[in-house]
């Protein structure tokens, strides 16, 4: 139905916010059913870069589920980073790193983080918090890589001073002195 509705809009002049909805939909219904490879065709058959931005931000504001995030994230990364605002490009390509993140983790626990896909250093902190350090190794080297060369909002130190703070708390012992009695 979907493509059908396109053909349509290739024939006659069809309003530019029905048009938009109509893409948002149908991108939306792609990635939920996995198909990354036509939601990439479809974006690509979008002829105006206006439209294909608004399709793409809209449909990442719809907060799909991780895997499609991520693919958004990715693609309004690639492609528009110039024409977003530093403030939207940092909340974009933080979700892009929570994701990757979040891809890490072994998929039944990814649901206990979710809600922190756009906030990865509070993520590594829950993370560290919930004693999983096999995941925050993963987890920090992941976003490492990431961070090579990126203005995200947080950078490495921000990553290593968290970790440093845990360990200087994992390394204190409060105790008391006993006094002997005789």
């Amino acid at each position: 139905d979907y493509e059908l509705c396109e053909q349509w809009g290739h024939l006659y002049p069809v309003p530019r916010e029905d048009l938009i909805n109509l893409h948002r939909e149908h991108l939306l219904h792609l990635l939920e059913m996995g198909d990354m490879e036509k939601a990439l065709q479809l974006l690509q058959r979008i002829e105006d870069p206006g439209i294909c931005l608004a399709i793409s931000e809209q449909s990442l504001d719809q907060h799909p589920n991780l895997a499609a995030s991520h693919f958004l994230a990715d693609y309004l990364t690639a492609h528009f980073y110039t024409d977003l605002t530093t403030a939207r490009r940092n909340e974009i390509q933080a979700l892009y790193m929570g994701s990757k993140v979040l891809l890490t983790l072994p998929e039944q626990s990814r649901v206990n983080y979710i809600h922190l896909s756009s906030r990865p250093l509070l993520m590594l902190e829950q993370l560290l918090m919930n004693m999983k350090v096999d995941w925050v190794a993963v987890a920090v080297q992941t976003l490492h890589q990431l961070l090579a060369g990126q203005e995200v909002g947080f950078t490495v130190e921000d990553i290593d001073n968290l970790l440093s703070k845990y360990a200087e708390k994992a390394l204190n012992f409060p105790f008391a002195l006993k006094e002997r009695r005789s």
